[in-house]
């Protein structure tokens, strides 16, 4: 499995690791500068060289995994016989400099509903590193034409069309997955807020719309849906940031997303 894949994988499966780099070689050593290894919490793919070198970055690495915001760093290693490692010694006669890469889990965000506002969020939030799941129950606002505005994003995009019930992609979500929601229907964005208070694992719920649409879908919630109010409160509406005021779908959709980020931050 090359580092690529292998870190793609660590990413689908919403685990931390670290990137690990063969950053410079003098003399002779085991391997050559960029030679990868990649570290997960209980697996590791590729190598840097095997020996006390690999083995020590291993055992920093993981620490690294469990380090709460952790930053790169770099280890520096003598090859000689002088040098007893914590497991061996390694005499290849070279120095070796390894760069440890902190892998952390992205946010993820999913937004239902990409009409004006909706594909204005998603052009924003595409531009930063996430998981971001978009769905919608018209195929005509997933072409391939529309959003072709988020060709060159940062973001790794997930499509969902779903014409019949939008709600079961929430089983589909990562755990932690932020919701947004915002279609074009008030009857699917209700589906939408119950089906969300009943799926485990996921993270802030927020509704796009008036006081007047929070009072009845509250209602809903409570007398329908047997929601407390507890659990009701899970919703937050109206969503964005209050000083940001407009009603230009861009201007609303600044809002929304500087209010996500600022949970993330605060997270």
């Amino acid at each position: 499995m090359t580092w690529v894949t292998a870190v793609a994988r660590l990413r689908a499966r919403r685990e931390p690791g670290v990137l690990v780099t063969v950053a410079t070689v003098r003399g002779h050593a085991p391997r050559r500068a960029g030679a990868k290894l990649v570290v997960g919490r209980t697996e590791s793919w590729g190598s840097i060289g095997g020996g006390n070198i690999e083995a020590v970055a291993i055992d920093r690495a993981r620490e690294l995994i469990g380090t709460p915001d952790p930053e790169p760093e770099l280890m520096e290693f003598a090859l000689n016989d002088k040098v007893a490692g914590r497991h061996g010694v390694q005499c290849c006669g070279g120095a070796v400099t390894v760069l440890l890469e902190p892998l952390p889990v992205v946010q993820a965000v999913a937004v239902f509903g990409i009409g004006h506002v909706g594909l204005e969020l998603v052009r924003i939030l595409a531009r930063h590193d996430l998981d971001l799941h978009l769905t919608d129950s018209r195929a005509d606002m997933l072409t391939d034409g529309r959003l072709g505005v988020l060709a060159d994003a940062v973001a790794q995009i997930h499509v969902h069309h779903t014409p019949l019930l939008p709600e079961e992609v929430l089983a589909e979500l990562p755990a932690g997955t932020h919701v947004l929601i915002m279609t074009h229907d008030h009857a699917e964005d209700a589906a939408l807020c119950d089906a969300a208070l009943r799926t485990a694992g996921l993270g802030s719920i927020g509704l796009i719309g008036s006081a007047a649409k929070w009072t009845r879908f509250r209602r809903r919630l409570a007398t329908e849906g047997g929601h407390d109010a507890v659990t009701i409160d899970r919703i937050k509406t109206p969503i964005g940031i209050a000083e940001i005021t407009g009603k230009e779908p861009a201007t609303i959709a600044l809002s929304v997303a500087a209010d996500l980020m600022r949970s993330f931050t605060a997270g």
